[in-house]
């Protein structure tokens, strides 16, 4: 395109964008004599409106913050296909002044990249990560409503139903989650009205196509990788039928071969499925899904393999950490709240009872429903369950270990269990209790004992480092011509001044 056309197709483009603001001012305001808008559009607008949006003041919610962001794109499904995405988009939206942003399935921005100068009008308008881009957040928008009708959608200027976004001009296409067929998200390119070009609705959805392409990629191989796993499961059977399922009931092998649909739906903590064809088949949870058989002379999986193994470490200054398998992850301090207040109520908790944990009386049960969206999208959903929320695995903790060694008068295995106090920084309820329990229990037990190399190991742990009487202590079991004591007494006498 010549420099001649450019500047032609701007014009009409800012043209267009003046015949789109006479519809919305006749259409909002019941006029309609400068025509309608595209049925797409005005769809978007009744829905919009019907969720109370303000046409004249709006900005998008700030749901999540920058941290929360990190962690929520650590477990959605497009972080695998990012570079992608980048690869493709980012330099076309640098050359054409546009933004490339990326959201998940409810519309929160979670990405965002592009042209440098473009991004601070971005962010005048919320166009950045953490804020919600639904219809019913924001109104007509190219992200919502993609979401909302899963289709590609380009929404020019006073398409948008609120005033602000009227410079702009996006294009959004959904991606799908190829298991499920579920939205996963949306790819999106915005910029100014005038640098709209008509290939971008093309090129966003083939990007889309790509991504879904590349994620279909990855679920062969997962699918793959949990047939090999669990063969030897299918294969004790001893010629019973059965098969292994994905965590979302796809059938990945059978015994005998066609014998079952390709989906079975398992609902959450059932045991028993009955099929279409009247069969009954006994559920048995498997690390990475499920195994169907008829229940006839068969033992059990082991219980060990019913969940993956999830181990807290809490305890101490340093930052709490989340292992599953081999994966370890840092934990900021609300998930490892909620984690504790779980790990500690193994039969679960309603939204009322953990807000009250988390928050005390003036907790709000919709703000804990934010948290548990971003701890599961952290953990899997299989991991977290609902109704009532709880750990599907009882978790490693460093914290259940110090209080049941405790409990069972152990007390040198709890001082080994133990990193120092339960999440120091929390003013959590549940974890204050907690924390108060284990140090005030843990000090108790050592200094009413005569163990010297106990109390000692204690002295120099640290929740006893500000301790005098810690010190003191030690220092009455100590013998005269033990080589620990003048350090004691020093550590006990600056203690003292």
């Amino acid at each position: 395109m010549g420099h001649g056309d450019a500047a032609s197709s701007a014009d009409e483009l800012v043209a267009d964008a003046m015949r789109l603001r006479r519809i919305y001012d006749d259409d909002l305001g019941s006029g309609g004599s400068a025509g309608s808008p595209r049925s797409i559009v005005s769809d978007s607008w009744q829905r919009s409106l019907a969720a109370a949006i303000d046409p004249e003041n709006r900005t998008p919610p700030v749901v999540y913050a920058p941290e929360d962001v990190a962690d929520l794109r650590e477990g959605h499904p497009l972080h695998e296909v990012m570079p992608l995405l980048r690869t493709t988009l980012v330099s076309i939206a640098d050359e054409a002044m546009h933004v490339m942003l990326v959201t998940d399935a409810d519309g929160h921005i979670l990405w965002r990249d592009g042209a440098h100068g473009l991004l601070r009008s971005a962010d005048d308008v919320g166009l950045f990560e953490g804020t919600r881009w639904s219809e019913d957040a924001i109104g007509t928008n190219a992200m919502g409503t993609a979401l909302a009708v899963d289709a590609p959608v380009r929404i020019h200027s006073a398409e948008h139903l609120v005033r602000a976004y009227h410079d702009w001009t996006c294009v959004a296409a959904p991606v799908h989650d190829p298991d499920t067929g579920s939205i996963v998200g949306a790819i999106d390119i915005s910029g100014p009205l005038h640098t709209l070009h008509p290939a971008l609705v093309q090129l966003v959805s083939a990007t889309a196509q790509l991504a879904e392409n590349q994620l279909r990629v990855r679920l062969a191989i997962a699918d793959e990788r949990l047939r090999v796993r669990n063969m030897p499961h299918l294969t004790r059977l001893d010629g019973t039928e059965g098969a292994l399922l994905s965590k979302s009931g796809r059938v990945i092998a059978s015994a005998p071969y066609g014998q079952f649909p390709e989906r079975v739906r398992v609902p959450e903590g059932t045991d028993r499925v009955l099929l279409q064809d009247g069969r009954e088949m006994v559920v048995e949870s498997l690390s990475e899904g499920y195994l169907l058989h008829p229940g006839t002379g068969r033992r059990r999986v082991r219980t060990a393999e019913r969940a993956p193994g999830v181990a807290l470490r809490f305890t101490g200054t340093g930052t709490p950490l989340i292992t599953m398998g081999e994966r370890e992850v840092p934990a900021s301090l609300r998930p490892a709240e909620i984690l504790t207040a779980l790990a500690l109520h193994p039969d679960g908790l309603t939204g009322e009872q953990l807000t009250l944990m988390l928050y005390g009386d003036d907790g709000n049960p919709t703000t804990l429903r934010g948290e548990i969206h971003r701890l599961r999208a952290l953990l899997g959903n299989d991991l977290l369950l609902t109704r009532p929320y709880r750990l599907a695995a009882v978790p490693d903790a460093d914290f259940l270990r110090v209080r049941a060694a405790l409990r069972a008068g152990r007390v040198g295995e709890a001082l080994d269990a133990c990193h120092g106090p339960l999440l120091p920084r929390s003013d959590a309820p549940a974890v204050r209790d907690l924390r108060d329990e284990l140090t005030a229990g843990l000090r108790h037990a050592v200094l009413a004992s005569d163990d010297v190399e106990l109390t000692h190991r204690f002295a120099e742990h640290p929740l006893a480092e500000e301790d005098l009487e810690a010190h003191e202590r030690l220092l009455e079991l100590l013998g005269p011509d033990d080589p620990r004591r003048a350090a004691v007494a020093a550590r006990a006498q600056r203690l003292l001044d």
